[in-house]
């Protein structure tokens, strides 16, 4: 077992926050005050940048999971940072997923698209096959998580992968929302909800052994929210795949 630390930066082992950066008069060293701003910079681009949504259809495409294209009543990236409550209805005239007895899964930009390109397909890639689903996969852009539960009306329930909104260590985190018997007026205490969803957070093997855990627990006590309780047993080596095993028979 490694030492306590004994020093303020010898926490720098155990986190990416920003501790004992030292200090030269009163301001910070140049070369902490330089990557305070190129974080600052990656978090500010991740909040507006463009999801690339052909690229994304492509990349579930490979891992045969079909989609289609939603728009929410949002014309642009500026109405959807100043108008939340637009990024939670759909467009005019647009019209969800038709409810089907699975599960509807709906990705949205969020406040990172950085975060839903990077991550959303190879997630879904494990999870939907374990559920015996292809698709059609809902791709929204300028979406809310309550966007989720207009497109999926009517579904048995609604999984929203959406970008979290960036940190100054953290611009590509993932956030999952699970909703049972989506609809309009849904609340979010009547969500669960996995965060942090990154190579440095929570990895996308075991964000996928959880999501399938919470999906199996879900339909068990026909609830989510407050009333499901994360007690997801700790995982050792095939647990994700007998986890997997038992939502397909569920």
């Amino acid at each position: 077992m490694a030492a306590p630390p004994t020093l303020w930066h010898d926490l720098r082992r155990f986190t990416p926050a920003r501790v004992a950066l030292g200090r030269v008069g009163n301001g910070l060293p140049t070369a902490a005050h330089l990557a305070f701003q190129a974080a600052h910079a990656a978090a500010r681009d991740a909040v507006h940048a463009e999801l690339d949504v052909d690229r994304l259809g492509a990349d579930l495409a490979a891992a045969g999971l079909s989609s289609a294209i939603v728009r929410s009543a949002c014309p642009d990236r500026r109405s959807y940072l100043v108008r939340p409550d637009l990024g939670r209805r759909l467009a005019e005239g647009a019209s969800g997923l038709a409810a089907g007895p699975g599960i509807a899964f709906v990705i949205c930009d969020g406040l990172s698209a950085t975060a839903v390109q990077r991550h959303a397909a190879p997630l879904l890639a494990r999870v939907m096959p374990a559920l015996g689903q292809s698709g059609p996969v809902a791709i929204a852009r300028q979406g809310r998580v309550a966007l989720g539960d207009a497109i999926a009306a009517g579904a048995e329930a609604v999984v929203v992968l959406i970008g979290e909104r960036p940190g100054l260590s953290s611009p590509d985190s993932l956030g999952v929302y699970l909703t049972w018997q989506p609809r309009p007026g849904r609340r979010d205490a009547e969500r669960n909800c996995i965060s942090n969803i990154r190579p440095e957070g929570l990895a996308i093997p075991e964000a996928a052994a959880k999501l399938l855990w919470l999906i199996a627990a879900m339909r068990r006590l026909g609830l989510t929210g407050i009333g499901l309780k994360d007690e997801q047993p700790s995982l050792g080596s095939g647990d994700a795949q007998n986890i997997s095993s038992s939502v397909t028979a569920t």
